[in-house]
């Protein structure tokens, strides 16, 4: 190989290399914490309500996956949230398609499925409604520590149903990356959201990029 060209690319790679580092390490918005080695990875087992089949994390590999508790019935919280949420998508463009949004009700005594399946077509098509059985539930909110509380009404209390706020984002292994907070409030942080959430998506090809820019290097 001529000595200036291979020269050149070893440059190029190393500039790759520098810019790959730069973003692995950039600063996450304020609203994002990470929790890459805190969080254990994508798993579950639902019901997925538009096609009534049981789902597992595996129906999900190759998607850039959101995961939010919520229910139905909620007055503002969980509208701010996936409305956000849907606000975020549209800043991504056609990169959105590669996100999946797995909305897990927490309140399914209400939440039946067509109830639920209608609910999450309010927010666009990434979004999907997951319902489980009691078990189900309680054993995904323990894995990932979401805190919730249902109420049932008596004569003298109404139904109360409490939830945790944040939504995990899992890369496309399903390996946890940061959680975001405050997206049930009026004014997130739409873009600094979106660019995390766009470095996770572009996480594969920056490597598959290093990896042919040395492949070439070392020829």
């Amino acid at each position: 190989m001529n000595v200036s060209f291979r020269s050149g690319l070893t440059s190029l790679a190393a500039a790759a290399a520098l810019l790959l580092l730069s973003a692995c390490h950039k600063n996450l918005s304020d609203q994002d914490v990470s929790v890459q080695g805190l969080v254990p990875p994508l798993a579950l087992a639902m019901q997925d309500v538009s096609t009534n089949q049981p789902v597992t994390a595996a129906n999900f590999q190759g998607k850039v996956t959101l995961l939010y508790f919520g229910y139905t019935n909620c007055p503002d919280v969980c509208p701010f949230t996936l409305g956000n949420i849907d606000k975020i998508l549209k800043q991504l463009g056609p990169l959105a398609k590669d996100v999946t949004v797995l909305f897990v009700t927490v309140d399914p005594d209400r939440d039946a499925p067509a109830t639920l399946a209608q609910y999450v077509a309010l927010f666009g098509p990434n979004v999907q409604g997951l319902r489980g059985t009691p078990d189900q539930l309680f054993a995904l909110a323990r894995r990932y520590r979401v805190v919730f509380s249902v109420i049932k009404p008596t004569a003298t209390t109404s139904y109360q149903v409490t939830h945790s706020a944040a939504v995990y984002v899992f890369n496309t292994k399903g390996d946890a990356q940061f959680l975001i907070s405050g997206l049930d409030t009026d004014k997130p942080d739409i873009a600094g959201i979106t660019d995390d959430l766009r470095d996770v998506i572009n996480q594969n090809p920056h490597i598959s990029l290093l990896s042919w820019l040395e492949t070439l290097t070392s020829s």
